[in-house]
């Protein structure tokens, strides 16, 4: 009976193409693999040089507003359990197609700025562990040649991307508990000096407040992907019931791992040292355990970020098709090999646009303060969405966010979207070129399509990720 109850409120889950194979275990190594990564790996020492010391509180921050805008998406999750994601929701909330376009394209652009993110990071890794390539023309061109090698991967075929993100999850996941271990150790032996970690005098005479706003700009690139996972409502078993347990407990357990990571970096090795170069943990282990080959640690780190590019170029192809097949991009991003059934056209499209930003663009602040940028635009856009799609009823029972976390997380969101921030212009730029190319190709398609007589628009933005 009560078995009969859970699967009456457990949401229509008959009504898919997809196959639900995803347990609560599965699901939660996909969370905890997305939103570990390039962030902490890469932006450490960048959020050491704005705070100082206290390198621990923006990703406290940053996590405690993940956490607040997670509570929205899993309302939503639950109450939608379908793919799409935030294209979906707005969609439902506002009906607006140009609107739905904007968030899919942002989603998707936030993918492509993420993974070049990634690809300095890796390169610039290898460089110093392998030590090839360290100079601004060397990073570029192993950036390049790794963004490809990732293009053939996700050409092969999805099954080949979701088990090489099984291994780099564990691989990246062994990487901070190695940091962390590092820590415990110094500790324990009276290395270090964890009293830094503690102290607020490195913030200037600022004050706490805008070096913390500033820092946290930054640190919330490490926390984002958990949005990731509502694409995999419909191959999810039983999506409203596990969802808020793992998004949660997932979101928890990556929060924690940054705070021991953080405080444990800034304990071996003071601020300026660790805000000087691209590589802050690989500083970290040569600090706290000599003994460990950087190159090794480097291997893990490459493996990491690798993970984070896998993952969000996959996104964004995937994303790209589902806007082409919806008739608001050219059709010809929607065309698929016909052997491997992969969207090559928009697998290629994605990886042109993160070979120029790679190029063109090169620094990983610049490029992962753009995704956050994007991503919390979006944020803000899906709390507001869940406050208007309150009085939306559905059959089954589902998560229900607190009452005023939605409005807590638009304005927070929102707030962090602005300039008073101290975010760097650049971002700003990056952003308005990848929307505005996005307009631009949204405007020829609708041209196009209304010169043939048919409907351009979004008619169903749950099939943008399938």
């Amino acid at each position: 009976m009560v078995e009969a109850e859970q699967d009456k409120h457990a949401g229509p889950e008959g009504e898919t193409e997809l196959k639900r194979v995803m347990g609560p275990g599965l699901l939660l190594l996909f969370i905890v693999g997305d939103v570990l990564g390039t962030g902490i790996y890469a932006l450490t020492g960048k959020v050491a040089g704005e705070v100082g010391g206290i390198v621990w509180l923006p990703f406290l921050v940053a996590f405690v507003l993940a956490a607040v805008t997670a509570c929205s998406y899993l309302e939503l999750v639950t109450k939608y359990p379908r793919a799409a994601g935030a294209a979906l929701y707005t969609h439902k909330a506002f009906g607006v197609h140009f609107l739905t376009f904007l968030v899919a394209f942002a989603v998707m652009s936030s993918g492509i700025t993420s993974a070049s993110t990634a690809s300095r990071a890796f390169a610039e890794n290898f460089g110093e562990s392998i030590g090839f390539g360290t100079g601004a023309f060397g990073v570029t061109t192993v950036g390049l040649v790794f963004m490809a090698i990732i293009a053939a991967v996700n050409l092969r075929g999805v099954g080949e991307s979701v088990k090489m993100n099984v291994v780099f999850t564990c691989i990246e996941l062994s990487g901070l508990v190695i940091i962390i271990l590092i820590g415990a150790w110094a500790l324990t032996d009276g290395q270090g000096d964890f009293a830094r970690a503690f102290d607020f005098s490195d913030v200037g005479e600022k004050g706490i407040f805008w070096p913390v706003i500033a820092a946290t700009t930054l640190a919330f690139f490490a926390m984002v992907g958990f949005e990731d996972s509502v694409n995999m409502a419909e191959e999810s078993k039983n999506p409203t019931r596990i969802f808020p347990k793992v998004l949660l407990g997932g979101l928890v357990l990556t929060g924690i791992i940054y705070l021991l990571v953080s405080i444990t970096a800034i304990a071996l090795v003071d601020a300026d040292s660790l805000s000087e170069g691209a590589t802050p943990l690989l500083k970290v282990v040569e600090v706290g355990a000599p003994w460990l080959p950087l190159s090794v640690f480097g291997i893990i780190t490459m493996c990491a970020v690798a993970n984070s590019a896998l993952i969000n170029m996959l996104m964004a192809s995937r994303l790209l098709y589902g806007m082409a097949k919806e008739n608001v991009l050219p059709a010809v991003l929607g065309k698929v090999l016909p052997n491997r059934r992969t969207p090559w056209i928009a697998i290629l499209f994605t990886t042109a646009l993160a070979a120029a930003l790679i190029t063109f663009v090169g620094a990983v602040p610049a490029l992962g303060g753009t995704t956050a940028l994007l991503l919390l635009a979006v944020f803000a856009v899906v709390n507001v969405a869940v406050l208007v799609l309150r009085s939306d009823t559905v059959e089954h029972e589902h998560f229900t966010a607190p009452f005023g976390l939605p409005y807590l997380g638009a304005a927070s969101c929102a707030f962090f979207v602005g300039p008073w921030t101290g975010r760097d212009p650049v971002q700003y730029l990056i952003a308005g070129v990848l929307l505005g190319l996005g307009v631009a190709l949204w405007g020829g398609t609708v041209a196009y399509m209304k010169s043939k007589g048919k409907t351009p628009g979004i008619d169903d933005a749950e099939h943008l990720a399938e």
